[in-house]
């Protein structure tokens, strides 16, 4: 592909944006490392949410999604749709606790909640192996979607595709922090989303395509289901392109809650928790959380889907089914809209990068370094440390990328490395029995177990999840009532400080003599209605734009009742809470 001088400049515009905000934030950022790790804990909901908005938009998403269509249809995307059920969890459950706990990083929260040896040494573990493996692994994805789509258009090697990306965000990350982060985010989302409306409406204008028309009379039905058909036949399988029903129960009935994943934390940890952490206060966390949710599963998929479902039209005999959205980028856009498209990959991709560095130095800088190793140090010490450890992220993770063969290869291995630790992490807040040694154990036993199923049987993804979800959760069981619970004085300040509901920290509130923990009731009902919203949304969304899609009264209809019976009961409870 031939960029003209337009393309170019367009494309050095917003190259050059992220610098000058890094610019005009250093000072702020470098004041301590509250400032770097969360821009002062002052973001508006807007922004605060828009970023993690636009973290979750990363080059590699419509790429994954256009080898998601290609090989289940559009059905296959529930591996990622899931996740609005946790997420509205984190909305109506977690948000306000994440804000009310007052820490830096969610690994602290470790310390607080248990005690002794044990709750060192899972802070430490768990830092190091999410700052560092697990975290390399994500950059190592996003940079090889990046790298895959320079090798198409501009015919880049992908070593030197690599570290040109590495290279742009890492030096405005280490000057900036989380604030010159969010900033540019609001910018790069709304430049990203610009740039797949323009995909998908050029893939659609293609004389082979013809259109949405042109969609309907050239696939198979079956690649438009947005659920599975009853005896649809195994993912993969070319002749339907549906997603099998196994695989969608597993998506639906168990990854969602069960499985660690970037930007899906069941308990809402990980960047998405630096955000609410960051927010103002704990309703506008809570507002934050529900506009990436919205947002994440509504506003989003859809221009995606449609240029994957052009691209099994445009490039049918191509191996990498993957690449087909860089071919479309190639192939199909005309002068200035190939810089701009281009532009709003690279915006992507910093967005996302750009978190992910913060986000891993501040567990290797503020949970190892200055708890373990220098917990004596100043202020400007460790803001150092963090720039130094976001360039260490930045070049480990360069090597990484060079030995991933495919988003989707990377996204299956993560979700099983942690499949079953996510019900752990979110009865921890609600149940006072959960210990450290629970932690442990559920993030050992998936390793193990994943290792087990590799070496010894054919169970493949999805399917592979059930096992390890039931194989970690029976582990980290026996485990927990092996082991003595956490001291009544770590427990009691623990509860105190967050102030959790349920009924699984009554005994201890009436034996501390604290306020009887609120009931959960209610929040599981607007946790409910929030599904409805979302999945409301998406899906009437969906029966308007696909082919063979159905009426889409019933899901717009549902989302409206429940956003109205949502909005109402948010109401009544602020009222309820004020009055208390």
């Amino acid at each position: 592909m031939t960029l003209t001088p337009l393309d170019w400049l367009i494309l050095a515009g917003f190259l050059l944006l992220p610098a000058a905000v890094a610019l005009s934030v250093a000072g702020r950022a470098g004041r301590n490392l509250r400032q770097y790790f969360l821009a002062g804990g002052d973001l508006p909901w807007w922004l605060a949410g828009t970023s993690m908005v636009a973290t979750t938009f990363a080059a590699d998403t419509p790429l994954a999604v256009t080898g998601i269509v290609a090989r289940d249809g559009v059905a296959g995307n529930w591996i990622w749709w899931n996740g609005a059920l946790g997420s509205m969890l984190s909305v109506l459950f977690f948000a306000r606790l994440w804000r009310r706990a007052g820490i830096l990083t969610d690994i602290e929260l470790v310390e607080i909640r248990y005690h002794g040896r044990a709750a060192r040494l899972l802070r430490g573990f768990r830092a190091l192996y999410l700052g560092l493996p697990v975290n390399c692994m994500i950059i190592g994805w996003v940079n090889l979607a990046m790298a895959k789509i320079l090798e198409v258009t501009l015919g880049w090697t992908r070593l030197t595709a690599v570290f040109a990306g590495l290279a742009l965000t890492g030096a405005y990350v280490t000057v900036s922090g989380l604030r010159g982060v969010v900033l540019t985010d609001l910018v790069q989302f709304a430049l990203a989303m610009t740039g797949a409306l323009a995909v998908a409406y050029f893939a659609l204008r293609a004389p082979e395509v013809g259109g949405l028309p042109g969609l309907g009379e050239q696939l198979p039905e079956t690649t438009f289901l947005m659920l599975p058909a009853a005896g649809a036949s195994a993912p993969g399988a070319a002749s339907t392109l549906s997603l099998s029903a196994a695989a969608f129960v597993a998506y639906l009935g168990v990854q969602w809650w069960a499985s660690w994943y970037p930007g899906q934390e069941p308990g809402g940890g990980g960047y998405l928790a630096q955000r609410m952490m960051a927010a103002r206060d704990e309703r506008q966390a809570t507002l934050a959380t529900l506009w990436f949710t919205v947002a994440h599963y509504c506003v989003r998929p859809w221009p995606w889907v449609l240029a994957a479902l052009a691209a099994l039209i445009l490039y049918p005999d191509i191996a990498d089914r993957e690449a087909g959205y860089a071919l479309i980028v190639r192939d199909h856009l005309p002068a200035g809209w190939r810089g701009l498209v281009l532009g709003s990959l690279a915006a992507a991709f910093m967005s996302t990068m750009s978190t992910q560095l913060n986000w891993g130095a501040s567990y290797l800088v503020h949970d190892v370094y200055a708890r373990f190793v220098r917990p004596d140090e100043g202020s400007a010490h460790y803001v150092r440390a963090a720039r130094v450890a976001t360039l260490g992220i930045m070049v480990l993770s360069a090597g990484v990328t060079l030995y991933l063969d495919s988003v989707r290869q990377a996204w299956e291995l993560i979700l099983q490395a942690g499949a079953g630790i996510g019900l752990v992490l979110i009865l921890r807040w609600y149940w006072w029995r959960i210990n450290a040694w629970s932690e442990i154990a559920a993030m050992v036993a998936p390793l193990v177990g994943h290792l087990a199923l590799v070496r010894f049987t054919d169970v493949a993804f999805p399917e592979s999840l059930l096992y390890l979800v039931a194989w970690t959760t029976a582990c980290w069981l026996v485990v927990t009532w092996l082991t003595p619970p956490e001291p009544e004085a770590t427990l009691a300040a623990f509860y105190r400080r967050v102030r959790p509901g349920g009924p699984g920290w009554a005994g201890l509130a009436a034996r501390i003599g604290a306020p009887a923990p609120a009931p959960i009731r209610g929040q599981v009902a607007d946790w409910l209605a929030g599904l409805g919203l979302v999945y409301g949304t998406l899906l009437g969304v969906g029966a308007l734009v696909l082919p063979a899609g159905g009426p889409a009264w019933p899901y717009l209809g549902t989302a409206m009742v429940s956003g109205a019976v949502l909005y109402r009961r948010a109401g009544a409870r602020a009222w309820a809470d004020a009055a208390r």
